[in-house]
């Protein structure tokens, strides 16, 4: 099996977390989103990974290169293909157009999931789904009697279904998928400006193929600031048992950490609080602070944070007073200074 994995989007919403680093590669309780993507991808597979071929923007190297692990610690070959313009999630899997080859996934790695059942790869192919309030932001399915997708629709204006596509799908023939593909863009078919993915599937669903659908527990979003902070929380109860031992290298003096909690390696906290739900990453320094509900970078430094509902990217300062804050790679905030406490 493949993973084929759409994530050339510029993450603005994120922004600035956005700026240097790419969205999929921002952690979440200690690892980046699109490699806990992956990960559960190959749980709910059950089978071996051979390829996860990664479709990205202008990342650079080093992206390029922590992608390549990424892949690689599961085992498989990874791949590197470039979508050069914002031409729909059509056009990006068209990208990747060598890799569809037999059975894949194709995910993109704007999400992540809490799934607890196995794929069925008798089917032509599986929608993961969920339950949404407002499916007029999303490609919804309708389904018939026996469960089977009878529509794929593209945000819909009136309502038509709450079964929301999360951005997962498996096929067990890439190489179909690739003829609807080529067609709709051979022919120029588009729907809002860019060609759909629902549309491929629709063609599919039309000439027979049998769809069912992926229940998810959970579908959480990493959309923008509220959004990560908020994922990071609930990957981290998630996962609250092996968040409870930290590494060996970090410094905790004089402090309180309320479960659950990542810590970093190299992280020194001093007479401080930390916690619930609070992520240090590596070599971040936290002095006289008191933070909960937030997600912290590498290479930080917190002194006198009163912080909630925070994310603070990689290389920052911040030292200061009691606020939530949103504060990207390489800035400084200093109220100390001013005489501020």
């Amino acid at each position: 099996m493949k993973i084929i994995v759409p994530m050339a989007g510029r993450g603005s919403r994120l922004r600035p977390h956005t700026l240097t680093v790419p969205k999929p590669l921002i952690p979440i309780a200690g690892k980046p989103i699109v490699q806990r993507l992956v990960e559960d991808i190959a749980k709910v597979a059950g089978e071996n990974v051979d390829e996860i071929a990664f479709i990205i923007g202008d990342f650079g190297v080093e992206a390029e290169k922590s992608l390549m692990k990424i892949a690689e610690s599961l085992g498989a070959k990874g791949t590197i293909y470039v979508q050069d313009e914002p031409l729909g999630t059509a056009h990006a899997i068209k990208c990747a157009e060598d890799s569809m080859q037999g059975d894949v996934v194709v995910a993109f790695a704007d999400t992540l999931f809490k799934a607890d059942f196995k794929l069925d790869t008798n089917s032509d192919g599986v929608i993961w789904v969920k339950k949404v309030d407002d499916p007029s932001a999303f490609g919804v399915v309708k389904l018939d009697d026996y469960g089977f997708i009878t529509d794929f629709v593209e945000k819909p204006k009136e309502f038509v279904s709450d079964l929301a596509i999360i951005g997962i799908y498996y096929f067990r023939s890439a190489e179909k998928l690739m003829e609807e593909i080529n067609y709709i863009i051979s022919n120029d078919i588009k729907e809002g400006g860019e060609y759909q993915l629902t549309r491929a599937l629709e063609n599919l669903r039309q000439k027979g193929a049998k769809f069912s659908l992926g229940k998810v527990d959970d579908w959480m979003d990493c959309g923008n600031k509220n959004a990560t902070v908020e994922t990071n929380g609930k990957v981290l109860k998630y996962e609250a048992e092996a968040m409870s031992h930290f590494p060996s290298s970090a410094e905790i003096e004089n402090c309180m950490i309320i479960p659950p909690c990542f810590i970093g390696e190299n992280v020194k906290i001093k007479n401080s609080k930390i916690g619930p739900c609070v992520s240090l990453g590596n070599n971040t320094v936290v002095i006289n602070s008191n933070i909960d509900n937030s997600l912290i970078q590498e290479n930080t430094v917190i002194d006198h944070g009163n912080l909630s509902n925070s994310m603070i990217g990689n290389s920052a300062h911040y030292y200061g007073v009691a606020r939530e804050i949103s504060l990207g790679d390489f800035s400084v905030l200093d109220f100390l200074s001013k005489g501020e406490n």
